[in-house]
């Protein structure tokens, strides 16, 4: 037994000593400053750890000691009367301004799709250059999953190279190795891709510890959770956080602090679109005063494919072909895209970058259709009319959306019906809505789709520029209102400012759509803002000396490049 620690330094050994014993772990590699439930202590662990401090001190301490405070450093001032037993990290209530008109602004983005996507750069550069990014299941990929995939099973998606589901940066995060092993890879790409997303925007992620901000997350597959728990014996003490689909949106806010809501979606390939309208609703109500709003997918696990397949639901070659005389059913894929959300008004008082507005969303459900996965026409037709009318736009004046588009030959008809109903009506002959789906480039991605979508659009919005959607050299659409654009095209602006619609449907009956609308600041407010400073500080700082030399050099070399050189100054120091 220790004796009675007279001074900071004996009681800091006795602690690291205790929870070194209990853990495993040794005490050079415990942290000082880390919760302690990032060894895996769970409430149990906790109060049996307190007992041990309490009799190693020969002092009564309450059992819920470490729920008081979560470090050691805490600990350590707790038990030496320089701290008092309080949280650490305090609520503070708040005034929520509501105001259910406000548009929200997308300030940053970022994504990890299929065809070497690594963030904005690379997935405009994608979109514009029409690039196929259907390729063949990466090799052993399902080898935890089967010994060997059935004849059936189609080999052709949108896959992420392997590098993606093993490469987590687990020190960058502050995640110990034991607790990273069990984390679904979606779990992983979701905290690397709203950094770079955060990055993108020029927020600092430690900015946000302690604010309102939301965290809303598009995710449905669980293959990960089927392959940790297929064998009890070998459960880890984190399957059940890594696997579990809710903690997705939970451990975004944990890792970085967040206190708006956190809140996991799932409805199927809608999920990350209903994320956004619940972001935005979230925005505009005052329960946050930032989102994130995000989707993940990953193909871990042949099964959904075989059933997809036997089902006739699968194109033979894996591509999408929306819209198209071709269409003959879906190609799977995975990714993850963020958007980065405020307030119009808050971004503007911010000097954030403005890509695009986000003018009004909405969510509706077919109710009893033709089947419980057959679309409904009056229910597609009732999303738009509902959109439009909060967007306060004339239908006919929309010049673009981003539609579902998954290149079935049932589920295409009955969207471009619903648009050409609600979009096409009294549409000057020479203004045809003009549809795209990046669908055709990626693939379904499933709980990812709708924000895949969206940000497609708010770039296409930012660039000035429509994409081409591939695979459609046929178009199927026999309504003049309506037209496939095949090749990167000039945005139209009939109404005198770019305007899209983003749509997204889940296989249950549950349907998105959101409106967007191009945001150009006058000349002289951003001559304003890249002339206001004229010189900036940016501070690099990791774990790693020699990976801080390795961001410096990459930043140098950036700064040389045509997008470094017109980027903003004070954006860059932030």
């Amino acid at each position: 037994m220790s004796p009675f620690p007279a001074d900071t330094a004996g009681l800091r050994r006795l602690v690291v000593e205790r929870i070194a014993h209990w853990s495993g772990v040794s005490g050079a590699d415990i942290a000082a400053d880390r919760p302690l439930a990032e060894l895996g202590m769970s409430s149990r662990d906790a109060v049996a750890i307190a007992a041990e401090l309490s009799r190693a001190l020969g002092r009564e301490l309450p059992a819920t000691l470490l729920w008081e405070t979560s470090t050691v450093d805490g600990l350590v001032a707790l038990l030496g009367g320089s701290a008092e037993p309080v949280p650490e990290s305090a609520f503070v209530p708040r005034e929520i301004a509501i105001d259910d008109d406000e548009p929200v602004a997308v300030v940053g983005v970022g994504c990890r799709l299929p065809g070497g996507v690594r963030g904005p750069g690379d997935y405009w550069r994608l979109l514009v250059e029409g690039t196929d990014a259907i390729g063949r299941v990466p090799e052993g990929r399902w080898r935890d999953f089967v010994t060997e995939a059935p004849a059936d099973a189609n080999p052709w998606g949108g896959y992420l190279d392997d590098a993606t589901l093993t490469g987590f940066d687990s020190t960058f995060f502050r995640i110990s190795p034991r607790e990273a092993d069990a984390m679904d890879p979606q779990q992983r790409m979701l905290l690397e891709v709203a950094q770079e997303a955060l990055d993108h925007a020029a927020i600092p992620a430690a900015s946000l510890a302690g604010t309102a901000t939301g965290v809303f997350v598009g995710i449905s597959a669980h293959d990960y959770g089927h392959l940790t728990a297929a064998d009890p014996a070998t459960v880890d003490p984190w399957a059940t956080t890594g696997a579990a689909t809710s903690v997705a949106a939970g451990r975004l806010s944990y890792v970085y602090d967040l206190r708006g809501p956190s809140i996991a979606v799932d409805t199927a390939c809608s999920s990350s679109l209903v994320a956004v309208h619940q972001a935005c609703t979230a925005l505009r109500g005052g329960e946050c005063d930032t989102a994130l709003a995000t989707g993940a997918n990953m193909l871990l696990s042949p099964a959904v494919t075989v059933a997809f397949g036997r089902a006739g639901a699968l194109a033979p070659d894996g591509r999408c072909k929306p819209f198209s005389q071709s269409a003959d059913g879906i190609g799977r894929a995975e990714g993850c895209a963020v958007v980065v959300l405020k307030r119009f008004s808050d971004a503007l008082r911010d000097g954030d970058r403005v890509l695009a507005v986000i003018t009004a969303t909405t969510v509706n459900s077919d109710g009893r259709s033709n089947g419980l996965m057959a679309p409904s026409p009056a229910a597609q037709r009732a999303l738009l009319e509902t959109a439009y009318a909060r967007a306060g736009l004339d239908p006919a004046t929309v010049d673009y959306v981003e539609a579902h588009g998954t290149g079935t030959p049932l589920g295409d008809p009955i969207e471009a019906g619903a648009l050409a109903d609600v979009l096409g009506r009294e549409r000057h002959p020479d203004q045809p809505l003009l549809l795209g789906s990046v669908k055709s480039n990626l693939g379904h991605l499933e709980a990812a789709a709708g924000v895949a979508g969206l940000v497609k659009a708010v770039l296409a919005l930012h660039h000035g520029i429509i994409p081409g959607s591939l695979h459609c050299a046929r178009p199927a659409l026999d309504d003049e209102r309506l037209r496939v654009v095949t090749e990167p095209e000039p945005w139209p602006r009939y109404g005198g400012t770019a305007t899209a619609g983003v749509s997204a449907f889940g296989f249950g009956g549950t349907n998105a759509h959101a409106v967007l609308e191009e945001w150009q600041p006058s000349r002289s407010a951003e001559r304003a803002l890249n002339t206001s400073v004229s010189a900036g500080l940016l501070q690099l700082s990791d774990a790693d000396p020699a990976r801080v030399r390795h961001t410096a050099a990459a930043l140098a070399d950036w700064l040389d490049t045509p997008a470094g050189s017109a980027a903003r100054i004070h954006d860059i120091g932030r």
